[in-house]
């Protein structure tokens, strides 16, 4: 209806009572709407009520026909006889397949956690930060009778940065892989680092202190997040949490191996490992880099007097730990030797040699002193006829411990001893004197480390010594002049007369430096040793019938080849590597 303007008395009180009536409406129409409402959430409720009902009820019965399908399956008809044996085959392949197979149903549980050989094999990477309560589960579902097979891995995680970090006192850090495959069972470290991947997890632990709460079964959820404290209080007790579980279990260990990349805050735990070990095959203790520390009163650095039962014995490895050369433990007729020294330890060399000669069956030696006194006794000439792999390096004085054996067995040789004399010498007075044993692998200053390391090989320029390994199929040399060594492989002059190592299959340089024509010697070497059928007649064959074809070669750190030259190793040698030298490493070697 159409109002009048400008409005007048009426219409404005025509108005006023329209919009009185209208607001009682709307307030009407509001209250009807939300009863409205609440009938229908009623509705809504008590259907979803109805199917919660429902849901519930189907639930249970997808659940029943899971068990009854489960029940009936063919595997439940397999005896409980032969499912232990199906494990026991896994187990052999997967050390830790326990914690797998545990988690599938209540019954593989059962089984597996009353079978105490599938427990008795640790493969354990770890990290000071971690609840050590793994350690005692492991060992407590192993028995009390079962031999143990153990292997623990720690990765000592610290926040040194690189420009307070010192250098190392040693010109080589010995480093050793960390296993990080299925078969070893990994302990997450704290935040942020990742852990790596792997199928066969523990339940994580909490990684509160066990000392100061006691859990008593693993924790199944993750663990909250932990505070600088907790992880200060847990690598302090680390060690000694984890060993005072392991010596208590000393007369159940078979094998015992224990690496760890740096010094970690509980590391004294180790004074601990004293007393018998009837089962004891191989032990190990080894750091990745060294350090200084007093002597300890532990299993190795026992008295001469002391009675250690470890009748079997086979395997001593002792990386930057510290040892007594008079100590039991070397004088149980070992068959493998490795010792690499601390570097505040100055050990004579006729004590060295006494350890040597307490072992005359060893098969496998590897020694590595920084630091050697002289002899205080003379040396005996020492012959070890079961010795087929040496690797000895260290200081000069080591070589005269290389002149007083005899190796008659000897197939594998690792040089890597300070150059005070010439080392051609010392290598070929040992294969004459040894009656040229099979030699088929020669290492020379070839390491994980810097390449010139100790100098050993840079002065070597007569590469004659090679012609008294004709059986040698690998040679490893490290910091040599490139051009000599490639001369004297790439056979006689004119194709007549004997081949230097006519059975190399494989040549690994590292830090052979070429100097004017060095790619080209290298060039020629290959293809005189990999000819193609329209090479030379002569070519790869020797007075002594053909010559082997390399397989492998792998320069790391020597000469910048090019793309052309790389391509065209790689149509003759079946595996090439080239890895040249960067200006960051160059600029490290020169600090």
């Amino acid at each position: 209806m159409q109002r009048p303007e400008p409005p007048t008395t009426g219409s404005r009180a025509e108005a006023q009572a329209q919009i009185e009536s209208n607001k009682k409406r709307v307030e009407s129409l509001s209250e009807t709407i939300a009863s409205t409402e609440d009938k229908l959430a009623q509705i809504i409720n008590d259907y979803r009520c109805t199917i919660r009902v429902l849901q519930n009820a189907k639930q249970e019965l997808e659940d029943e026909v899971s068990l009854a399908l489960a029940y009936i399956s063919p595997i439940r008809t397999l005896p409980h006889e032969l499912l232990r044996h199906i494990f026991l085959l896994n187990f052999e392949e997967q050390p830790c397949s326990a914690w797998g197979l545990a988690a599938v149903c209540s019954l593989w549980r059962r089984l597996v956690l009353a079978m105490p050989r599938m427990w008795s094999k640790i493969r354990l990477v770890t990290t000071p930060y971690a609840n050590v309560d793994t350690i005692r589960l492991w060992l407590e579902r192993s028995g009390s009778t079962i031999p143990l097979d153990i292997e623990i891995f720690l990765q000592v995680h610290t926040a040194t940065s690189k420009a307070t970090r010192r250098r190392s006192l040693s010109p080589i850090r010995h480093t050793f892989l960390t296993p990080m495959g299925a078969q070893y069972v990994h302990i997450p470290p704290p935040p942020p680092i990742i852990p790596p991947q792997n199928p066969f997890l523990t339940p994580p632990s909490p990684t509160l202190n066990p000392i100061d709460s006691p859990p008593s079964t693993p924790s199944t959820q993750s663990p909250s997040t932990p505070t600088a404290s907790t992880f200060s209080r847990t690598s302090v007790h680390w060690g000694h949490i984890a060993f005072y579980y392991l010596v208590e279990q000393m007369h159940r260990w078979e094998r015992f191996i224990f690496r760890f990349d740096k010094q970690f805050a509980s590391l004294t735990a180790l004074k601990s490992i004293i007393g018998d070990a009837p089962y004891l095959k191989e032990f190990e203790i080894s750091c990745a880099e060294p350090a200084f520390y007093s002597e300890w009163n532990w299993l190795p650095s026992a008295k001469a007097n002391t009675t250690i039962v470890v009748p079997n014995l086979d395997s001593l490895t002792l990386q930057y730990m510290p040892f007594k050369w008079s100590s039991p433990l070397f004088k149980t007729d070992l068959h493998s030797l490795t010792l690499r020294s601390l570097p505040t330890f100055h050990l004579p060399l006729d004590r060295i040699l006494h350890i040597i000669s307490s072992n005359p069956n060893l098969e496998s030696m590897d020694l590595h002193f920084t630091t050697v006194q002289p002899a205080i006794l003379p040396l005996n000439p020492l012959t070890l006829g079961n010795l087929t792999k040496l690797c000895i390096g260290g200081h000069y004085l080591l070589a005269q411990l290389v002149d007083n054996l005899t190796l008659r067995s000897l197939a594998h040789l690792s040089y890597d001893i300070e150059a005070r004399e010439q080392i051609e010498e010392t290598i070929t007075n040992l294969i004459s004197r040894s009656n040229n044993p099979p030699l088929t692998s020669l290492a020379i200053a070839y390491n994980p480390g810097t390449p010139f390391y100790y100098g050993v090989a840079t002065g070597i320029m007569n590469w004659g010594l090679l012609t008294d390994v004709p059986e040698l199929r690998t040679l490893k040399v490290g910091g040599a002049a490139l051009e000599p060594l490639l001369v004297t492989l790439s056979g006689p002059e004119d194709g007549v007369g004997q081949w230097y190592c006519p059975k190399l299959t494989g040549l690994y340089m590292k830090g052979c430096h070429a100097h004017g024509e060095g790619i080209s010697k290298l060039v020629q070497m290959v293809d005189v040793r990999n000819p193609t059928p329209t090479s030379s007649a002569n070519a790869g064959t020797g007075g002594g019938g053909p010559v082997a074809k390399l397989k492998h070669l792998e320069l790391h750190e020597c000469a910048a080849l090019g793309p052309d030259v790389l391509q065209w190793m790689k149509s003759r040698v079946l595996e090439v590597v080239c890895v040249e030298l960067t200006y960051d490493r160059w600029v490290s070697r020169l600090s």
